[in-house]
């Protein structure tokens, strides 16, 4: 079994003075990622550090059913280092979601976050395209904000819930930018912008980034954060992958901070039109 993360370099993410902060706690990179889907915990060990991520959601009941490629999951991650955010992936309705987000508390508690109560909320009963259900989101999420957690659910591109979520106390929304693991990219880009926009909690990309340009765009468009796993994980070269997405979640950042040149209906001259020789 693996008993050591793998070394970690300094990140790469963001300055100091632009840290995510979800909930009152602050960090320094923007992307998050995740621990499924890897060749083996040494891959996914090296894919993390190389991300430099700070937040890394764990399948509470992939953990406890010891599925193929979870088990010594939990040793394996430096937990002094990396935030635990729980998920409640598998779980089809607002009941099972609540009862696996207490587990996931408690499976925090064992890696040593005593305080830990942030939870990725998931309830998608839809099992062939995987799309989260609204209302059982909405009625799990209403019930754990009750509890103390800090709750992060993820979403379809839809404003008006995304609104209603922060409105009853999560502390995060977290958007689809396409089916998970689809690698379809950002296809609901006019909704993500309106969510971004009226959003006073942090926005969080999840879900069909497959390539950096992709992350680079969400990031462009004002996302928060990012969480991205399986283009990482299943990437001919998950490490190198990672690496990528992670200056490409810096860089897009950097460009939203900067602003774009306005788009324009014709061409402009970038040297000025006086002075030219022979003129």
């Amino acid at each position: 079994m693996v008993t050591t993360a793998a070394p970690t370099p300094a990140p790469c993410g963001n300055a100091p003075s632009d840290p995510l902060v979800i909930a009152g706690r602050s960090f320094s990179s923007r992307l998050m990622t995740g621990t499924g889907k890897y060749p083996s915990l040494e891959a996914m060990q090296a894919s993390l550090s190389a991300s430099a991520c700070e937040i890394v959601t764990v399948a509470v009941r992939r953990v406890q059913s010891q599925a193929a490629g979870h088990g010594g999951l939990i040793e394996a991650i430096d937990w002094t280092r990396i935030w635990m955010l729980p998920n409640t992936a598998g779980c089809a309705t607002a009941e099972e979601a609540v009862r696996v987000a207490r587990l996931g508390r408690e499976l925090a508690k064992l890696a040593g976050q005593e305080d830990n109560t942030f939870v990725k909320l998931e309830v998608i009963p839809d099992t062939k395209h995987l799309l989260p259900d609204p209302f059982g989101t909405l009625e799990a999420a209403e019930q754990l904000v009750k509890e103390g957690f800090t709750v992060l659910p993820y979403i379809n591109a839809d404003p008006l819930l995304a609104k209603r979520l922060e409105e009853v106390g999560c502390a995060t929304v977290m958007p689809l930018g396409s089916p998970i693991g689809s690698g379809q990219g950002i296809r609901n880009a006019a909704n993500i912008a309106l969510i971004i926009e009226n959003a006073r909690v942090p926005v969080v990309v999840d879900a069909g980034i497959g390539v950096p340009s992709e992350a680079a765009q969400a990031m462009e468009m004002g996302a928060d954060a990012l969480l991205i796993n399986s283009a990482i994980a299943l990437a001919g070269n998950p490490v190198a992958m990672a690496r990528a997405m992670a200056l490409a979640t810096e860089a897009g950042r950097s460009a939203f901070h900067a602003g774009r040149l306005p788009i324009r209906a014709e061409a402009r001259a970038s040297s000025p039109g006086t002075g030219l020789v022979g003129s």
